[in-house]
């Protein structure tokens, strides 16, 4: 069977500090680099406040660079009812048919993030799988009746039933995510891990997919951090920098899986996920200036394209 092509894509700039204008030029520029489509991660309320919320934002850019597809990742659909989350992806899928990814993801770094949503966090797991199966069977045009601990409905549906069907990817470095993924999941959505790592959750995504007699066209995917300057050193006190101020911990706990530098040092350090069996990666460049972290990630998309087994050897 023949290699999907890598798609690679690109973080939104900051959505609460930029205009309208930049984030078009910046948006435009990343589809005229042949970056292949913009992500955005989702957090209600995360360590104190923070958060973004990711359908209402790639709505809000959809029309900005129609030629970029749009990420969401990762999705904590434990924190909404599965037929309001159902709903918001038609939309969203409607107004750009065929260029929408759902990651979907379970949290818990901020356990506080699901109390204030009324949620027990002990509970995200099962919730997010009673949700996902929900959301799946809405999605493909299902009438729903459900019964469990979390949810209750009797006949519902969503209309409009999208065309093509939106993927799902379930993001997490658990065995229970990987469970989930192939449960679920049109892919598994990684990260912080190794290429050995990838490769064995690749397999068994794809394992529990069989065993439940599921075969979709697997899109598995690699989002990480990296780290852009002239050399590692420079790319590691950017990044170091921007999540140690996000995360509130020490750099080196990302370290070993943040690769930093040109983009022939980032698209080396990708290449054994590439031959692990990633097709997606999502990064999330931290460098001196946004035009500078653009041009190497669209560089990075061009060497993994070209040749992903020997990226950044040049």
């Amino acid at each position: 069977m023949s290699r999907p092509p890598v798609r690679v894509g690109i973080a939104t700039v900051e959505a609460l500090d930029t205009s309208p204008d930049s984030r078009r030029a910046h948006l435009v520029a990343a589809a005229d680099a042949g970056i292949d489509h913009v992500f955005i991660a989702h957090h209600i309320s995360f360590r104190g406040g923070l958060g973004i919320d990711g359908l209402t934002y790639l709505a809000a850019v959809s029309g900005l660079a129609p030629r970029l597809d749009l990420y969401l990742g990762v999705m904590l659909l434990a924190l909404r009812h599965p037929m309001v989350a159902a709903r918001q992806i038609t939309q969203l899928a409607l107004a750009a048919p065929g260029r929408v990814t759902v990651g979907v993801g379970v949290g818990g770094e901020d356990r506080r993030e699901f109390e204030v949503c009324g949620i027990d966090p002990r509970t995200r797991g099962r919730r997010t799988d009673a949700a996902l199966t929900i959301v799946g069977a809405l999605l493909d045009g299902q009438t729903v009746d459900h019964d469990d601990e979390f949810f209750r409905l009797d006949g519902a549906r969503i209309k409009p039933t999208v065309r093509p069907a939106v993927p799902i990817t379930i993001g997490g470095r658990s065995d229970a995510a990987l469970e989930r993924a192939g449960r679920f999941g049109d892919g598994w959505l990684a990260s912080w891990c190794s290429p050995r790592r990838f490769a064995e959750g690749v397999e068994r995504t794809e394992s529990i997919g069989a065993a439940l007699g599921r075969s979709p066209a697997w899109q598995h995917g690699l989002q990480i951090w990296v780290g852009v300057g002239a050399d590692p050193d420079e790319g590691r006190r950017h990044v170091a920098r921007e999540m140690e101020a996000f995360y509130g911990v020490p750099f080196d706990a990302f370290e070993r899986y943040t690769p930093c530098g040109t983009a022939a040092d980032i698209a080396g350090f990708l290449a054994p996920y590439v031959s692990a069996g990633a097709t997606v990666f999502n990064l999330t460049p931290c460098g001196p200036d946004h035009e500078l972290e653009r041009t190497t990630i669209a560089e990075v998309k061009r060497l993994l394209t070209r040749c992903p087994e020997t990226a950044g050897r040049d």
